[in-house]
């Protein structure tokens, strides 16, 4: 990993994880060494896992307890700021077609953040840029039935097989030869899944562009929460992943919270 990818992971992660990313980052130079894997290393898996969800009594948050669940730029620290509005890339190349279904409800997915489904209802949303890569980072919480979470974490999971490689047009008519692949994640929530979609095409001008967006779910109980990390630069999934962390972390946290306070 480049020194620029273990100082964004050491900002992305909690403390206590983020000291061990520190010191690997002043140690970087030194002879190689066989790592030994911390416990979250040691559990990490691409496909979905599922567990029973919680009571149908447990209390629905509310829109402060959902706010409060989302991660803020204070969490990350430098080079993450609050957002300043939509990527431009987010029209420019998530807005495309292609003639495979599949992989066209992805591309809709991920271009109206409606990742499961008209069911499901958005309880709080934040977004943070990355003033160094001008990547861009999405966070939601969401209220939407477990069944329904699950099946759409069983579809995505299909998709590094169905939409390995296709080839989509945006709006303005330009070719994207896009891939499809698992993302891995720690053992975060009751069931979660990841991909790692990338948008390969060239400019007006000829310049060759790659879009590279990381989509992580993750159910937590009767909530869940979707995770976008994407931009046109670096986009490390070292972020992705402690970023997914952190959220499950937080909203479980929140949870807990409002079955003490009914």
């Amino acid at each position: 990993m480049t020194r620029r990818a273990l100082l964004a992971l050491a900002l992305a992660l909690p403390l206590p994880l983020a000291a061990t990313a520190c010191s690997a980052i002043t140690t970087e130079k030194a002879a190689p060494a066989t790592p030994t894997p911390t416990p979250t290393q040691a559990k990490t898996s691409a496909p979905p896992t599922t567990a029973p969800p919680t009571p149908a009594s447990a209390p629905a948050l509310t829109p402060a307890q959902a706010q409060a669940a989302l991660i803020t730029d204070a969490d990350l620290g430098e080079p993450w700021a609050p957002t300043e509005g939509a990527a431009t890339w987010r029209d420019g190349l998530l807005k495309a077609t292609t003639d495979t279904p599949d992989c066209q409800k992805l591309l809709d997915a991920l271009y109206s953040e409606q990742l499961f489904g008209a069911g499901a209802h958005v309880r709080a949303a934040t977004g943070l840029d990355d003033t160094w890569n001008d990547a861009q980072l999405h966070h939601q919480v969401v209220a939407v039935r477990p069944a329904d979470v699950d099946r759409t974490l069983a579809w995505l999971k299909t998709l590094p097989k169905k939409c390995a490689t296709f080839t989509a047009a945006t709006a303005t008519g330009a070719a994207q030869n896009a891939t499809v692949s698992d993302a891995r994640l720690p053992e975060i929530g009751d069931a979660r899944q990841a991909l790692r979609v990338t948008l390969t095409g060239e400019t007006a001008d000829g310049d060759e562009t790659t879009l590279t967006l990381d989509v992580a779910a993750v159910r937590v109980g009767d909530d869940a929460l979707l995770l976008t990390n994407g931009g046109l630069g670096d986009v490390y999934p070292e972020v992705t992943q402690a970023v997914a962390e952190l959220a499950a972390s937080r909203l479980t946290d929140v949870r807990k919270q409002a079955r003490v306070q009914v």
